[in-house]
């Protein structure tokens, strides 16, 4: 077991690619301040109707901005400004719906929401319809259907829609395969500034095996994915930099930043490489209290998976610590567990979250794919 917990620190355990389609529950993560004074007025232009400050209203239930964190109360005004014909608002309840957040879930109510603003013109929302489109959720499959959504929001400038096509001509669904293709789809992702299509080419040239390797642009890509709060890009550039410390880091605890932040996202594979670093004293002093914490984090986080990689290595470090220790580590391990319970795929830059529609953190599916239902780029 030893052997193949180090495993993770030579190859990424993040899926190569992930087909970004299957649908999960979502949090968001930082918010800006609110002024009380400010929030009242908001609260009353709100409640006589104004579609603007019901969405804003709506935006600070959902981050805690100014008020009690209320999903119930997001998704009420969300849903108001919906009513009142914002494709904006119709998008953001239909992924409410989606997801079940502050409503029950309900996959027809929410594709009847994507379809309100898809009609509109509204990018996101075409995407949205596509992904249901595509994974017959709340509508019948419709590949055809789902590949002209996407489409049409890239030809708005939507850059996930690209990636989406990119990920299509990948694995070849719904379109005949075609990896050059699907390359060029990224590419054109990347120039709208996708953090999912650089972290997919990111992929390709550190990871996958069917395209030539450059480690030096592979870092940059997965720079630009990380800084665009792609947890998983977080993960990959940090154990690609631990990997190969011949590669230039932007800062000189870039790759340990990284790592930290896509642990505490819920990354457990993050977990057991920061547990491994700190039990082998690379970069770090040889600490096995810590690594012991990181290790019991990742159990928490990554359950079965995880087990079979590092519990005879967790058991291992267990017999180096006395029983006071051993159980200071547990505790705090599920302690923050209880707080940190929901994995992460997107996180914020501090002071950066938008009040009206915050970007959420979409959690993983069960299978390890990511429901990317609210795009960062296009319109």
């Amino acid at each position: 077991m030893i052997h193949a917990a180090r495993t993770i620190i030579r190859r990424s355990g993040i899926s190569v690619l992930p087909l970004a389609f299957a649908l999960s529950t979502a949090m968001p993560v930082y918010a800006e301040p609110a002024a009380a004074a400010d929030l009242e007025t908001v609260r009353a232009h709100a409640e006589q109707g104004s579609i603007l400050d019901e969405i804003l209203l709506a935006g600070d239930y959902f981050t805690g901005t100014g008020v009690a964190q209320d999903p119930k109360m997001a998704a009420y005004w969300y849903e108001k400004a919906a009513g009142h014909g914002s494709p904006e608002a119709q998008n953001q309840i239909g992924y409410f719906y989606q997801a079940g957040i502050g409503v029950p879930k309900d996959s027809k109510r929410a594709a009847h929401w994507y379809q309100l603003a898809a009609a509109a013109g509204f990018a996101k929302a075409k995407v949205n319809l596509a992904v249901a489109y595509l994974r017959g959720i709340g509508v019948q499959q419709n590949d055809e259907l789902a590949v002209r959504l996407f489409n049409q929001a890239f030809q708005q400038g939507n850059g996930t829609a690209a990636t989406y096509l990119g990920l299509l001509y990948y694995f070849g669904l719904a379109v005949k395969q075609d990896r050059s293709a699907a390359e060029r789809w990224f590419e054109s992702g990347l120039k709208l500034h996708d953090p999912l299509a650089a972290y997919d080419l990111g992929s390709m040239y550190s990871v996958n095996t069917d395209h030539p390797h450059d480690l030096s642009k592979a870092a940059s890509l997965l720079r630009q994915a990380a800084d665009g709060g792609y947890v998983p890009a977080m993960h990959s550039l940090g154990l690609l930099l631990v990997n190969h410390p011949e590669l230039k880091q932007a800062t000189p605890q870039e790759s340990r930043i990284l790592l930290d932040t896509a642990a505490n996202a819920g990354s457990w594979k993050s977990s057991i490489v920061l547990g491994i670093l700190a039990r082998d004293g690379r970069g770090t002093p040889v600490d096995i209290k810590t690594a012991y914490y990181h290790f019991r984090v990742a159990l928490l986080q990554g359950g079965a998976e995880a087990e079979k990689l590092i519990k005879k290595d967790t058991e291992t470090l267990a017999a180096k610590l006395s029983p006071e220790e051993s159980q200071t580590a547990i505790s705090s391990a599920n302690t923050w567990f209880e707080h940190h319970s929901l994995p992460l795929i997107f996180v914020y830059k501090e002071g950066v979250s938008p009040r009206d529609f915050p970007m959420v953190g979409i959690a993983l599916a069960p299978d390890g794919s990511a429901g990317q239902l609210l795009p960062l780029s296009g319109s």
